[in-house]
């Protein structure tokens, strides 16, 4: 009888650990899966939110000091302060809709207005964007893409726009230029979002098309439609600190990997792939300008150098995430040579006066480097689009895609319409309210007296 109860209790004991031991082994596992997630995005985050410092620094103080060593020294304060207050401007005009309107669920067109004033962007994912990182972290992260965009313009009417008008054109731009650009090529539902079914797919990983395209078909216009400035081009306007313009031209080089290897938006393989294709596109534009120059004029000056790696990185932008390091090289030399010819050739014969060439590296840059993405873009690199099996798809041309190549060049023509009637509605609207461009007087004197009372440099001091 016995042997019989303890061979009941044993039977008892047994059937309870064997209960027990499966579900304390799936909590461990449970534990353990939270934590490696809880991990990776702790990684994710920490690089997300040091991109998103990187491309602030492409703004302030990288392209306020490229730009304002390239001006005369009467002008140095005022082409600092058109970057710097976007810094300031952009972020409210984000803060009250503009996140909405890029990354807002709306129309093809252009997003809705359920993130107003943040409403809902916390530390929680959205997971159609970033499903690693706090919903927060990505919206910080395109602000920064939206502040230095309309800053890119401001080169092409450098030395001869207003302070009040080119803050009022620069907030109008973003509304009518910007943001429906950043929702049809990012945003949820957007015509040319290759990722989430846009009808027109475009491969535009950085903003080649976004910000480089936009940006610089604007500055053309914006230097067509304000005239040339006063004396030019008999009146000699060289750089007044190319010192201020080389350091600036560094730091742009830096940030810029924020602005690439940080749209992977996560710590992961593909941030390193987009990180070396952008240094090798760089430094194969300094080269490119630097032969050309030396061909044509028998010097390669410190000028066309860090013009030529500006023009890599712009040009590549588009591409970084979808191209091997060799097309990066390959795109980086050919944006070198295009470029060069357009800022010291085809400017010249077709006459107008884009003062700090914002049109012939960004505007020709991001044109080319978004047709040369649909060449070489491939599933090798990356393989986030895939088909109803899970297969990675075809990208560009290389991979057997060559479709892809008209795809791009839509998105381009698209992009480059919308800046151009955008553009000039923006300006005839600041018109309205206020004179554009500076007398005279003002021009002769300098934007930093006239404009803002104080001289950049007082060596009586």
């Amino acid at each position: 009888m016995s042997y019989r109860i303890v061979a009941l209790l044993a039977l008892c004991a047994s059937t309870l650990l064997s209960q027990q031991t499966p579900s304390g082994t799936e909590a461990e596992l449970n534990a353990l899966r939270a934590a490696v997630k809880a991990s990776q995005s702790a990684g994710d985050n920490a690089w997300m939110l040091m991109s998103s410092a990187l491309v602030l620094l492409m703004t302030g103080p990288g392209l306020a000091l490229f730009y304002s060593g390239l001006v005369r020294k009467k002008n140095v304060l005022g082409t600092m302060m058109q970057s710097f207050v976007m810094m300031a401007v952009i972020t409210l005009v984000w803060f009250v809709c503009g996140y909405s309107l890029a990354f807002g669920e709306g129309s093809r067109f252009l997003g809705g207005l359920q993130y107003l004033f943040l409403n809902g962007v916390g530390a929680e994912p959205n997971a159609d964007y970033a499903g690693t990182i706090p919903h927060q972290t990505f919206m910080v992260y395109q602000l920064m893409f939206a502040i230095i965009t309309p800053a890119l313009i401001a080169g092409a009417f450098a030395e001869r726009v207003r302070f009040g008008a080119m803050i009022l054109f620069c907030t109008l731009w973003t509304f009518i230029v910007y943001f429906p650009a950043a929702h049809m090529v990012w945003g949820k539902g957007g015509l040319l979002n290759a990722f989430q079914n846009g009808p027109i797919p475009v491969f535009d990983f950085a903003g080649g098309t976004v910000v480089h395209i936009t940006s610089g078909f604007s500055a053309l216009v914006c230097a067509i439609y304000l005239g040339k400035r006063k004396g030019y081009p008999v009146e000699p306007m060289k750089p007044h600190s190319l010192v201020l313009s080389f350091i600036g031209a560094c730091l742009l080089w830096v940030g810029w990997f924020g602005f690439n290897a940080g749209s992977a938006l996560a710590a992961s393989g593909l941030a390193t792939s987009a990180f070396v294709t952008t240094h090798f596109a760089s430094a194969a534009g300094a080269v490119s300008w630097m032969l050309a120059e030396r061909f044509r004029t028998g010097k390669a000056s410190a000028l066309g150098a860090i013009s030529g790696s500006v023009a890599g990185l712009a040009t590549v932008t588009q591409g970084a995430g979808f191209v091997a390091p060799y097309a990066g090289v390959v795109i980086g030399f050919i944006a070198g040579i295009v470029c060069f010819y357009m800022v010291t050739v085809a400017k010249n014969k077709l006459g107008y006066d884009d003062s700090l060439d914002a049109f012939g590296v960004h505007g020709v840059g991001g044109l080319m480097g978004c047709t040369l993405t649909g060449i070489f873009a491939t599933r090798t690199v990356n393989d986030a689009l895939k088909n109803a099996a899970g297969e990675p798809l075809a990208l560009g041309w290389v991979d057997g895609n060559t479709t892809q190549i008209l795809n791009q060049l839509a998105g381009a023509g698209i992009g480059i319409a919308l800046a151009v009637v955008g553009t000039l509605v923006c300006l005839k609207l600041t018109e309205l309210v206020t004179p554009i461009r500076m007398e005279v007087r003002e021009e002769t004197e300098g934007m930093d007296l006239t404009l803002h009372g104080e001289e950049g440099y007082n060596f009586e001091a």
